[in-house]
């Protein structure tokens, strides 16, 4: 694809002016071209490290800072970084998509802690089958409380797409992530899910509205003459669903899963869970990536 034809998409795509700064992301999408790569990018652009320079139009560098997952009935904030990036490639419908990080952490692993454990996580006492509120006594009121949720890919990377238009313009989906998310701690296994590989949770993010929540590109910067920044976005989400959970517990998941299911709400429909990542999103032509090694 020419680079007069990817321009001329990215800017049918936006609908209205872009904020400041984002002009530059029509000059960059020409910049296609591949060197290659020889050390570690300096600077501003060592963010980029673990970009395909090779592979990719364009490098791309997400880190969430604060915000929440909440699943059904549970809030989980987010206080460990979050961390997506990797290279894009346009696709026909004028986005990209993404092409995974060198070293395979396109999505980082980030366990955040579920407020209250299994404790809070897990209330025994609601539980009015007998069979079901014994299991649960025996697994969750015996001291080992502390539970982590952490955000997992649910499919390779080039299943998450991105764009750049909508994200500079605060509408539309500017990010997809297929995800699940792994609850983990000794009593419950290493396998506890909510949403697979096969049922993976979509989360369609925009700086706009998405159900009661709202967005925010935040203002553009330019950095080094060519990396595009937005310093201060939020990306939110207040539609998707979420599925039941599976194979908590190890080999008694059939009665572990319900409990968690019961507590969680889950499955969920649309509406009832909500993403916020607040945090910083940079690209850049990976050309220039490599130029600046």
């Amino acid at each position: 694809m020419s680079g007069k034809t990817a321009r001329s998409r990215v800017r049918n795509g936006l609908g209205r002016p872009l904020i400041a700064g984002a002009g530059a992301l029509v000059m960059l999408l020409g910049l296609i071209g591949a060197a290659p790569a020889m050390a570690t990018p300096k600077g501003d652009f060592s963010v980029f490290s673990d970009c395909p320079t090779k592979t990719s139009q364009v490098c791309t560098y997400a880190k969430t800072e604060t915000g929440k997952i909440v699943i059904g009935k549970e809030d989980v904030p987010i206080e460990k970084a979050i961390v997506v990036q990797g290279g894009l490639v346009e696709n026909e419908s004028g986005g990209f998509n993404m092409v995974a990080a060198k070293d395979g952490n396109t999505l980082s692993k980030a366990p955040q802690k579920v407020p209250g454990g299994l404790s809070g996580l897990v209330k025994c006492n609601e539980i009015s089958n007998f069979i079901e509120r014994a299991t649960c006594e025996l697994f969750f009121e015996n001291g080992a409380t502390g539970v982590t949720a952490t955000t997992e890919l649910a499919a390779p990377a080039h299943s998450v797409e991105v764009n750049l238009g909508n994200l500079l313009a605060g509408e539309g989906t500017g990010l997809s992530l297929p995800i699940k998310v792994k609850l983990e701690n000794p009593l419950l296994g290493s396998s506890c899910y909510v949403g697979s590989n096969s049922s993976p949770i979509v989360v369609n993010l925009t700086t706009g509205k998405s159900g009661v929540l709202t967005g925010t590109p935040g203002e553009a910067e330019l950095l080094e003459e060519s990396i595009i920044a937005l310093p201060h976005a939020s990306l939110v989400n207040g539609t998707y669903s979420a599925p039941a959970a599976s194979g908590c517990g190890g080999i008694f998941s059939f009665l572990i899963d319900p409990i968690i299911d019961s507590r969680l709400g889950l499955p969920s429909a649309s509406g009832k869970n909500e993403a916020v990542l607040n945090g910083k999103l940079e690209v850049v032509a990976a050309e220039e990536v490599t130029a600046h090694e």
